[in-house]
């Protein structure tokens, strides 16, 4: 087996890793998961280590968000606020250069609010089809994650089918 190879196998168990730490709920795992400026070798008495190998995340409908505590927080407040999540994943596209890798993918999401008042049962679940990028570093520890951007994929509306055959009726 080719060292090149290997790389691709060790970020897709990454990324796996990461989508399985959100699906269970587990803020350790997801944490551990993330670039620390340790990763990077940066002794951080004497380095911000807000500012030091800067993570960044982008959720669906988000703003940009910057530094280690400022995702984690993020995805604190996501993980306290879904009772159900589930992701899979389609279209993944591993690319790997040097102690760099990128990640491609589509997220189907299949997710769950909170129960309804006076119920066990829990909320509705709702679909939502998203493309991912996650950007992986090597480190001595393995492959972590060091940005993180998700955007929602718009679906087509019956109006603009319909707006679309009214087109092609009148260019005939």
């Amino acid at each position: 087996m080719s060292a090149p190879h290997t790389d691709v196998e060790q970020v897709e168990l990454a990324n796996t890793a990461f989508y399985e730490a959100l699906e269970q709920g587990d803020f350790d795992e997801l944490s551990a998961l993330w670039l620390t400026p340790a990763d990077l070798g940066v002794d951080e008495e004497y380095h911000d280590p807000a500012e030091t190998g800067v993570v960044s995340c982008v959720h669906p409908g988000w703003p940009v968000l910057t530094g280690r505590g400022e995702v984690l927080r993020s995805y604190a407040l996501i993980m306290a606020n879904t009772e159900y999540i589930q992701f899979f994943l389609t279209d993944v596209h591993v690319s790997v250069t040097g102690d760099t890798a990128l990640v491609t993918c589509t997220e189907n999401i299949l997710s769950g609010g909170p129960a309804p008042e006076d119920s066990d049962e829990l909320g509705p679940l709702v679909g939502q089809l998203v493309v991912a990028t996650n950007v992986f570093r090597r480190t001595p520890l393995g492959w972590k994650i060091w940005a993180h951007h998700a955007s929602p994929v718009l679906s087509e509306t019956d109006e603009g089918d319909e707006n679309d055959a009214e087109a092609d009726d009148t260019s005939s």
